[in-house]
């Protein structure tokens, strides 16, 4: 009974809308990637300088660190945090790297890897033309996030892409 009381006392000065909230939001992905990092604020600069990423939101924490930032690479949410060891939140810096890579597709991968690498991010592929159709190269961040930088040159149907893995394959074997 209070409960609803305080709801419709909300409601009636404006502090909750009434207006059915989206499952998913406008403008999300079902899938939105949430990285921590160590020095968020300089990673979100470093993200704007390689990716040009677009930062959306910025919410501080009690201790003046970033709690929760929100950036646009492309169509894509990204959310940043700083690292919180206490939340079971490390950062890659805290565990010595990460497993997880982020793949990117963008329109020109040779220009955004050569920002990324001139803005600070270390080569850990070059890029290449790859057997899926992809010209693509791995950086990793000065954070120690991992970053695919990919663009579609061919589409293959199953079969192409069949015979161009096994290929590959046969080739890796003969290098070694």
């Amino acid at each position: 009974m209070f409960g609803s009381f305080l709801m419709q006392s909300a409601r009636l000065y404006g502090m909750v809308s009434k207006k059915k909230a989206r499952p998913i939001p406008k403008g999300y992905h079902t899938i939105t990637p949430g990285i921590a990092v160590r020095n968020a604020g300089q990673a979100i600069e470093f993200y704007k300088k390689a990716f040009g990423a677009k930062e959306k939101t910025r919410m501080p924490g009690p201790d003046g660190k970033i709690m929760h930032a929100e950036m646009m690479i492309g169509d894509s949410h990204i959310m940043v945090g700083e690292e919180n060891p206490q939340m079971n939140n490390p950062s890659p810096q805290s565990l010595n790297g990460s497993p997880v890579g982020l793949y990117v597709y963008v329109t020109d991968s040779d220009k955004v890897f050569a920002r990324a690498v001139n803005a600070g991010a270390t080569v850990t592929m070059p890029m290449m033309d790859q057997f899926w159709g992809d010209r693509s190269g791995l950086i990793t961040d000065p954070f120690g996030h991992k970053w695919w930088v990919a663009t579609r040159k061919r589409d293959l149907s199953s079969k192409e892409m069949k015979k161009a893995a096994e290929e590959w394959f046969a080739q890796q074997a003969r290098l070694q």
